[in-house]
């Protein structure tokens, strides 16, 4: 459940920062860590494994820092997140990867001191 009154929760703000990435780019769970601060690579990862169902979250936008879609708890990338990544006009190369200098989100310095915002409910 989302909170309403008080400080985000750790997942909250990492929601509200891929909330941030614009269609067509990518970004890293690292890169989410860095813009959340006190948080890691895989607690990104985490929150974006946890998404509810009730919030729209570009989850499928974020990716490994090699470029790739990491494996799910079946040992398999998710064919929904390479589905959507295609659908908004990234490529992959045969080795499955996102050439990150193209699709990677660049965020501005203002990015990085705002104050994230409560995730939207959908």
């Amino acid at each position: 459940m989302m909170s309403v009154d008080g400080p985000l929760t750790l997942n909250e703000k990492i929601y509200a920062v891929v909330q941030r990435v614009p269609q067509g780019k990518v970004t890293t769970y690292g890169q989410v860590a860095k813009m959340v601060g006190k948080c890691t690579a895989r607690q990104a990862g985490y929150a974006m494994a946890a998404v509810p169902a009730d919030l729209e979250i570009p989850w499928h936008r974020v990716i490994n820092a090699q470029g790739k879609i990491s494996v799910r708890s079946d040992g398999a990338p998710d064919p929904r997140q390479h589905r959507a990544l295609l659908a908004e006009g990234v490529v992959f190369s045969p080795a499955g990867r996102v050439d990150l200098a193209r699709y990677a989100w660049q965020p501005s310095f203002e990015d990085y001191l705002q104050e994230p915002e409560e995730p939207g409910l959908g």
